[in-house]
C-alpha cells in the first residue's frame, strides 16, 4: 500500500511543478509583450532600419535583452502586490477548488525567479548589450557579428573578474574569515553579497527619488487635468495666445520678422510652444464645470491623502521599531499564505498597502527622471537611442528590485521578504533601518511642505496677474491694497 501512495505523492508534486512552471511562463510572456510595446514606443526607428545588416542585427539583439530586463523589472514591482493579494484571496476562499493553484510554493518560486533574473540581467545581460553595441571586433580579425561577439565576451569576462575581485576585497575588509571561506564559493557568497550591495544602492536611490517624486506628483497630475478658473479671464488669455500664434505664423510664412532679426529655428520652436498653449487653453475652455471645478481638487486631495498616509505609516513604524523586534525587516523561507492577514485592518488594509506600494514606485520613477542628475536619461517617444534605453533599463531594474526591501523597511507592509531577498546583510542592522525611516519621513515632509507653499504662492501670483510684470519689478514692493483691488476687480 505504501508504493501506490508514494507514486501518487510524486505525481502530485510533478503536476504541481508543471502547473507552477506554466503559470510563470505565461506571466513572463505577458510582461515581455507589454515591455516590448513600451520599448518600441520609445526607440529610435532609424537605428533598426539602417542599411548595414550587421549593426541592425546587433541592435535587435540588444533590444531583446533590454525587453527581457524591463519585463523582469515589472515583475519585481508586482512581487509584493501579488503576494499580498494572493494571501487575501486565500483567506476569502480557503476551500475553493479554483484557487488551489494559488499557494505559497508558487509565490516563493516567483520571488526566486525574479531574484535570479535580476542578478542575471544586472550583472551579465545589460553589460553584454552595451558592450555588444559598442564593439567593432579585434584589430586584424574578420569583421562581422561573431567578431563583435568575441570582443564583447572577452571584455565582459575581464569586467566580471574586476567586479568579483572588488567584492572579495570589500568582504575581506568587513569580515576576513568569511572572505577566506568563500574564496571558491561564487554562487553562495559572492553573488548574494554583490546583489546586497546593489540593493543597498537601490534603496538609497529610492530614499532620494521617492520624496522628490511625491512632491512632483502634484505638478505632473496638474498638467494632465483641467485646472479651475481662479480669478482668471480665460477668454482674454486665449485671445492673446491666438493673436501671438497668428503673428508668428505670418512671420514664418513670409520668412522675415518685422521687429527683430531672429533665427528661424527659434521662431519655429516658439510657434510650437504657443500653439500647444493655445490647444491647452481650448481644452480648458471646453471642459465641463464638473470636470474643471471638481476633478482637479479631488485629484489633489487624493494625492495629498495618500502621501500623508505614507508619512504617518512610516512615523508609526519608527515608534514600533523602538518597542517591537518583529518590526525589523527579515526573511521568510516558507510563506504560510491564507493563515492570517498581513494588515490589522483586513482586506481593506491589504488593498491600501498594494495602492501605497504601487504609488511609491510611480513616485520614485517620477522623482528619478525629475532629478537634474538623470534628466538626460528621460526617454522620448520615437527618439530614444539604444544606449539611453540600456541606461533606462538599468535604472528601472535597480529601483524595482529594491522596491520589496524598501516597502518592508519602511513598514508599508508586514509581508516578510521571501527567498534571497531576505538574506541581505544590512537588513538586520537596527541603526541603518531606524535612520532610514527617520530620513524618509523628514525628507518627504520637507518636500511636501515646500511644494504646497510654493504651489499656493504661484497660483496666487497668477490669479492676481503678477506673473505678467517685468522681471525688474519686485513683487514685494507692490502695495497690498493694489493686490486686493486687482483681485476684487477680477472677481466682479
Amino acid at each position: 500500500m505504501e508504493a501506490p501512495e508514494d507514486v501518487s505523492v510524486r505525481e502530485q508534486l510533478f503536476h504541481d511543478r508543471v502547473r507552477e512552471t506554466i503559470i510563470c511562463v505565461l506571466l513572463f510572456i505577458c510582461l515581455y509583450i507589454v515591455s516590448y510595446l513600451v520599448i518600441t514606443h520609445y526607440k529610435r526607428n532609424a537605428e533598426f532600419t539602417i542599411d548595414n545588416s550587421e549593426d541592425a542585427t546587433v541592435n535587435k539583439i540588444a533590444l531583446w535583452l533590454c525587453t527581457f530586463t524591463l519585463s523582469v523589472s515589472v515583475g519585481a514591482v508586482l512581487l509584493l502586490p501579488l503576494s499580498i493579494l494572493s494571501n487575501e484571496v486565500l483567506l476569502s476562499f480557503p476551500q475553493s477548488y479554483y484557487m488551489q493553484w494559488l499557494n505559497g510554493s508558487l509565490i516563493h518560486g516567483l520571488w526566486n525567479i525574479v531574484f535570479l533574473f535580476s542578478n542575471l540581467s544586472l550583472v551579465f545581460l545589460l553589460p553584454f548589450a552595451y558592450f555588444f553595441t559598442e564593439s567593432e571586433g579585434f584589430a586584424g580579425s574578420k569583421k562581422g557579428v561573431m567578431a563583435r561577439l568575441y570582443e564583447t565576451a572577452v571584455v565582459l569576462f575581464l569586467l566580471t573578474l574586476l567586479v568579483l575581485g572588488m567584492v572579495w576585497v570589500a568582504s575581506a575588509i568587513l569580515d576576513d574569515n568569511m572572505a577566506r571561506q568563500s574564496l571558491y564559493d561564487l554562487w553562495e557568497y559572492y553573488l548574494p553579497y554583490l546583489y546586497s550591495c546593489i540593493s543597498l544602492f537601490g534603496v538609497l536611490l529610492l530614499l532620494l527619488c521617492t520624496p522628490l517624486g511625491l512632491s512632483r506628483m502634484f505638478s505632473v497630475t496638474g498638467r494632465l487635468l483641467v485646472k479651475p478658473r481662479l480669478l482668471e479671464d480665460l477668454d482674454e488669455t486665449m485671445s492673446c495666445a491666438e493673436f501671438e500664434e497668428a503673428s508668428l505664423s505670418r512671420n514664418l510664412t513670409s520668412g522675415t520678422s518685422s521687429w527683430i532679426n531672429v533665427n528661424a529655428e527659434v521662431l519655429r520652436n516658439r510657434f510650437l510652444n504657443i500653439q500647444a498653449r493655445r490647444i491647452a487653453l481650448e481644452i480648458r475652455k471646453r471642459a465641463s464645470p464638473w470636470q474643471r471645478n471638481l476633478g482637479y481638487p479631488l485629484a489633489m486631495l487624493l494625492l495629498l491623502a495618500v502621501t500623508v498616509v505614507c508619512v504617518l505609516i512610516v512615523c508609526y513604524h519608527v515608534v514600533e521599531l523602538l518597542f517591537d523586534d518583529t518590526a525589523m525587516p527579515r526573511g521568510m523561507e516558507d510563506p504560510l499564505l491564507g493563515a492570517a492577514s498581513f494588515s490589522m485592518f483586513g482586506s481593506l488594509g491589504a488593498a491600501v498597502q498594494v495602492i501605497l506600494i504601487l504609488y511609491l514606485m510611480i513616485s520614485s520613477v517620477v522623482g528619478f527622471y525629475s532629478s537634474p542628475l538623470f534628466t538626460r536619461l528621460r526617454p522620448r517617444a520615437q527618439d530614444t537611442t539604444l544606449t539611453q534605453i540600456i541606461g533606462n533599463c538599468v535604472s528601472l531594474l535597480v529601483l524595482s528590485s529594491a522596491l520589496p526591501v524598501f516597502s518592508r523597511t519602511l513598514g508599508i507592509t508586514r509581508f516578510d521578504l521571501l527567498g534571497d531577498f531576505g538574506r541581505f546583510n544590512w537588513l538586520g542592522n537596527f541603526h541603518i533601518v531606524f535612520l532610514y525611516n527617520i530620513l524618509f519621513a523628514g525628507l518627504t515632509s520637507a518636500c511636501l511642505i515646500n511644494t504646497l507653499t510654493w504651489t499656493v504662492q504661484r497660483e496666487l501670483i497668477r490669479a492676481f496677474g503678477l506673473h505678467k510684470l517685468p522681471s525688474t519689478v519686485s513683487r514685494s514692493t507692490i502695495p497690498l491694497r493694489l493686490l486686493l483691488a486687482n483681485g476684487l476687480s477680477k472677481i466682479q
